[in-house]
């Protein structure tokens, strides 16, 4: 149904006056793959798929579509769908019209148009409402009907600019899982704009981590969640807790870092030397409450804040060492407890000096 690529080659910098909100992003995207744009507000994802999908022009470099240059195309010559924040349906045409609409400005026969959309109807399970108007939509239809809309035109490329920012939590899960069947049932190319690591991990073949326009790290989801490569991305993908230490001579393929009178033991990164400065980073669901089977990393103190969260508790742990842990646990632990927190091995982090959150 849909037009496939090979490859997406973004090399582009975008300034607005003398400020750079891009600088030199430069990504390799391949046919099929699901790739998303993360960051916080204001780290440039959103100008990035603007100047992919040709509504803003970049100040420098180029894009290149299966080795064509395409930065010079406007928007309907690049032959991509795109799907907003806010739908942007036309308020006074029919869910059939709405979809049917991109179609009748290419002037396709009347049968054509009938056929395609019904088949969208189908696909995103909207038959029966095509007579019906956006304001009688949910929010969850109206995105399927923005979601048809693009589809319906046999996109090179989709490109979904934060879509589900709108719903409520349960619909966002709902039409993540629909974004993703569709994405593998067509065989399509995504780029995906969001600020939500959840959304993120679960949709995306490749990360693309922003920074105040800078890229800060791409990878899997995996090595995105697992082994960020520095602190913010670690403090954005969930590491709250971020220890400054330096490290000892490696052994063994561990490392000893020192902080504050305590030690505690990592998996040496191949970038790291002994006797260098770094932050060692560990989220607090993978901490655990008593001593572990080793007896490393063992941390001692008392519970100064415990917040219930159903199966959970999160809480915050003021160390014998002048510290704060926080921690996410099933255990029993009320305000006052002294507790023996260890920190496993395998799941603290190595990271550079540089940009540490704390």
């Amino acid at each position: 149904m849909t037009n496939t690529i090979d490859q997406l080659h973004v090399s582009i910098t975008k300034r607005f006056g003398s400020k750079t909100v891009l600088d030199k992003l430069l990504l390799e995207i391949r046919g099929r793959e699901f790739v998303t744009f993360l960051g916080p507000s204001g780290c440039g994802k959103s100008t990035a798929l603007n100047i992919i999908a040709g509504l803003l022009p970049p100040s420098e470099g180029e894009i290149r579509l299966d080795g064509q240059r395409i930065d010079h195309l406007p928007p309907e010559k690049r032959g991509f769908g795109m799907v907003f924040q806010n739908y942007a349906l036309f308020p006074h045409l029919t869910v059939f019209d709405n979809i049917a609409f991109g179609l009748s400005l290419k002037r396709r026969p009347p049968a054509e148009i009938r056929d395609r959309v019904t088949a969208m109807l189908n696909l995103v399970r909207l038959t029966g409402y095509e007579g019906r108007y956006p304001s009688q939509l949910s929010g969850g239809q109206q995105q399927r009907v923005a979601i048809a809309r693009a589809l319906v035109l046999h996109p090179r490329l989709m490109l979904f600019d934060e879509p589900l920012s709108n719903l409520d939590a349960k619909l966002r899960v709902e039409m993540r899982a629909e974004i993703k069947q569709l994405h593998s049932k067509l065989g399509l190319t995504s780029i995906y704009v969001t600020h939500d690591q959840a959304e993120s991990l679960s949709l995306s073949d490749r990360i693309v981590v922003l920074r105040d326009g800078v890229l800060m790290q791409e990878g899997t989801p995996r090595e995105i969640h697992d082994r960020p490569k520095n602190a913010f991305v670690a403090d954005f993908m969930g590491f709250r807790n971020f220890f400054p230490v330096r490290l000892g001579e490696p052994v063994g393929g561990f490392v000893e870092g020192f902080a504050r009178g305590a030690k505690l033991l990592a998996l040496l990164p191949h970038d790291f030397s002994g006797g260098s400065d770094a932050i060692m980073a560990i989220r607090p669901e993978d901490i655990g409450v008593g001593r572990s089977a080793d007896g490393a990393n063992i941390v001692r103190g008392t519970v100064e804040l415990v917040e219930y969260l159903g199966r959970e508790r999160e809480a915050v742990v003021a160390t014998d060492a002048h510290a704060r842990i926080w921690l996410r646990t099933p255990e029993q632990i009320s305000v006052g407890d002294n507790v023996e927190l260890n920190l496993p091995t395998e799941r603290i982090v190595v990271l550079p000096v540089e940009g540490n959150p704390s």
